[in-house]
């Protein structure tokens, strides 16, 4: 008799709720079996989970709360989930279909997060301005309010820490819109908190289709912040409303980036550094090296070598130790591959290995094999975002070739430089517009470190204290120990305006 799929419901208000009408399934993209449903939350459920929110932030506790009781809280979510990684490893695996020792490695940092929001919170001081007179002038920074965040399915876990982590040590009440792909990592967050000791109704979890439960809770006046990581087209759908509700954003939407190779490098190296950037994740992440510039002088070399290594990573079953490549997301991803392909193709393009969909031994799930295709700077491959394991690869003449094709689309989020010539690595990651640089380097993550892009890769950071900050709004108070008012004196002397 086959087990029943489990539904896991949204977290409100402290507790798992009651399962909405309507229900959406998730799969294991490496089977396309069941995992579990979950909730497609509809416009009066969040439009009531917004009202609790609101009540929750203005009268509930954690506002309010002092410094040292938000660093207890959110320490002590650090080590209940560092106690607790290897459940979430392998729900990562089952519903991303990402090889489990990529897994390991990206979840065994995700504590590193609330550990730094904690920390942040703990240590950050207002200021006293240089106030002319005896005026004196502090200046503190306050939540919000309720904030909405959406996130993706390819780093369910990573990237709602790094929202939920900033959002809670400034004294919001958050809203997560967790991506109806892959959001049961992100739905036992919730009981997690409240273990740590979060308050009730200050982590709210939800979950539904972006283009109805997220596009319900987008378009609600009463926020106060959204942040969202996803593409230019969920932006576009949701910034027009914000705007006219002045609620600010900040998005991470996607990017194009180059990997720029030199010869200094050497060729072995050159090919790790191209394989490790274009493939981790299946291509799926908003920093892929989805276009390697590789200059003239290594350029016949590095492909033959490129393509050998690619055509021998083994691709397969995410919970099988030795998988290198694991799935995409879903059999719309398998297809845009295949389609960016056919087009590369038509384009003129030449496909060095790969570039077929492909299957486990059943005849299921949703693989694509590792893809290289030479192409030219201009073409659509080379300009545009595929989401997926197709690697744009384009010979490049000269340094000043390799920063204008670098520069060449309207993504701008990160890059990476490789060279062995220190003047050269100065010179280059200067020129490169990119939110992020690596030199030597790339996928590199630091919860300290902005994170975030230019043009259309999006607007705002996450990381760092610019995401704390982002949180938090300037509140300045100027008291006054010697100023007289006395501007509508008869006889005013030393009277001030201003």
């Amino acid at each position: 008799m086959a087990h029943p799929i489990p539904h896991i419901p949204n977290w409100i208000n402290g507790a798992q709720t009651p399962p909405t009408a309507n229900r959406i399934t998730v799969l294991n993209p490496a089977t396309e079996t069941p995992l579990a449903t979950i909730d497609a939350t509809p416009r009066e459920t969040v439009h009531q989970i917004i009202t609790d929110s609101l009540d929750t932030f203005q009268t509930g506790p954690w506002t309010r709360a002092d410094a040292s009781d938000r660093f207890a809280v959110l320490s002590t979510a650090a080590r209940l989930l560092r106690a607790r990684i290897p459940e979430f490893v392998t729900l990562e695996a089952q519903q991303t279909g990402r090889p489990i020792r990529e897994m390991r490695a990206q979840l065994a940092r995700v504590p590193e997060w609330l550990e730094y929001f904690a920390s942040v919170v703990r240590t950050h001081e207002g200021r006293v301005t240089p106030f002319k007179g005896p005026v004196v002038n502090t200046v503190t920074r306050l939540p919000l309010g309720v904030v909405a965040q959406i996130t993706p399915y390819n780093h369910p876990l990573l990237i709602a820490m790094k929202k939920i982590g900033a959002a809670l040590a400034a004294g919001n009440v958050v809203i997560v819109k967790a991506s109806e792909l892959a959001p049961l990592s992100v739905l036992r967050l919730g009981a997690l908190f409240q273990e740590a000791g979060l308050p009730d109704g200050v982590l709210q979890i939800v979950c539904g289709y972006g283009y109805e439960t997220g596009k319900f809770l987008c378009e609600d006046a009463r926020l106060a912040k959204i942040d969202l990581t996803g593409g230019l087209q969920t932006y576009r759908a949701i910034a027009s409303v914000a705007a006219s509700n002045l609620i600010p954003i900040t998005a991470e939407l996607g990017g194009k980036a180059p990997v720029c190779l030199f010869p200094s490098v050497g060729v072995e190296m050159a090919v790790r550094a191209a394989l490790f950037a274009s493939f981790i994740a299946s291509g799926q992440t908003c920093v892929t090296g989805s276009r390697l510039l590789v200059h003239a002088d290594m350029y016949e070399a590095f492909r033959e070598a490129l393509e050998r290594r690619v055509r021998a990573l083994r691709m397969g079953d995410p919970m099988d130790e030795r998988t290198q490549i694991g799935t995409v997301i879903s059999r719309a991803a398998v297809e845009r591959c295949a389609a960016f392909v056919d087009r590369a193709v038509k384009d003129g393009g030449s496909v060095l290995c790969g570039g077929k969909a492909a299957t486990n031994a059943e005849g299921t799930g949703f693989f694509f094999e590792p893809t290289i295709i030479e192409t030219t700077a201009d073409s659509e491959l080379a300009c545009s975002e595929v989401f997926g394991p197709v690697i744009a690869l384009l010979k490049c003449e000269t340094e000043e070739q390799i920063v204008r094709i670098a520069n060449g689309t309207s993504y701008a989020l990160g890059a990476s430089v490789w060279t062995n010539d220190f003047t050269q690595a100065h010179r280059v990651a200067a020129k490169i517009d990119a939110g992020i640089v690596w030199v030597n380097g790339h996928h590199l993550n630091d919860p300290s470190s902005p994170w975030g892009g230019f043009k259309d890769s999006g607007v705002g950071k996450e990381n760092g204290m610019e995401a704390y900050e982002s949180y938090t709004k300037v509140k300045s108070t100027v008291f006054n120990y010697g100023v007289a008012p006395g501007w509508f004196d008869d006889e005013a002397t030393n009277a001030r305006y201003g």
